[in-house]
């Protein structure tokens, strides 16, 4: 039987959906770290370090209760750039407003990382996905900020709920877009021995 145990450093309801879409057996243990960009940090540099950052504190955490078989941390966190900018979630409507301002009618990029740490190894992964919007009016950018979904969102928006409509074209993963690339993610846990519905 075997006897690692999988924990998803993440409350994001949106991970946990995916994660469990894929069969596999977890507990949540969200992480509280630092996420301030350090200075000349890249975009693809910094999700890299966040999602190796909170796999390894999460298991850190968990190490201290956890005695029987190897524990697995899965690890992952996305960001919107734009012209080499990181995009944040917006702070007020203001700073949304300049956000789908700067995105509308433009391609822009959202890297999502995902990392696996155990006692004796780590391994992570950044995958990048090419996003176009298409023209959005001063309507349309009020109008969608009055639905309260922006707010949470890094970018100011979410692709598997309204700001889905934005959305002209797609070159990457969807599922990195909401936070976890299926494929990848996949692939990746099954290193560590830990298999979903459907193991190779």
């Amino acid at each position: 039987m075997n006897q690692t145990k999988l924990i998803l450093a993440s409350q994001s309801p949106r991970r946990k959906a995916l994660l469990a879409q894929l069969g596999y057996e977890f507990t949540c243990l969200p992480t509280d770290i630092d996420e301030s960009v350090q200075s000349g940090e890249s975009a693809r540099d910094y999700v890299h370090r966040l999602a190796i950052a909170k796999a390894q504190t999460a298991l850190e955490q968990a190490s201290e209760q956890h005695t029987n078989g190897e524990l697995v941390v899965l690890g992952s966190d996305t960001t919107v750039v734009f012209n080499d900018h990181i995009l944040g979630k917006p702070e007020h409507f203001e700073d949304f407003n300049r956000m789908m301002t700067m995105l509308s009618g433009q391609c822009h990029q959202v890297l999502t990382s995902i990392a696996a740490v155990s006692e004796s190894k780590a391994q992570a992964q950044v995958i990048a996905t090419d996003v176009w919007f298409k023209q959005l009016s001063s309507k349309e950018i009020s109008d969608y900020w009055q639905t309260g979904e922006p707010q949470d969102k890094a970018g100011g928006y979410g692709i598997q709920g309204i700001g889905g409509q934005f959305v002209s074209k797609l070159d990457g993963s969807f599922f990195a877009v909401m936070g976890l690339p299926l494929y990848e993610t996949s692939l990746l846990l099954n290193q560590f021995g830990v298999t979903g519905y459907v193991s190779p």
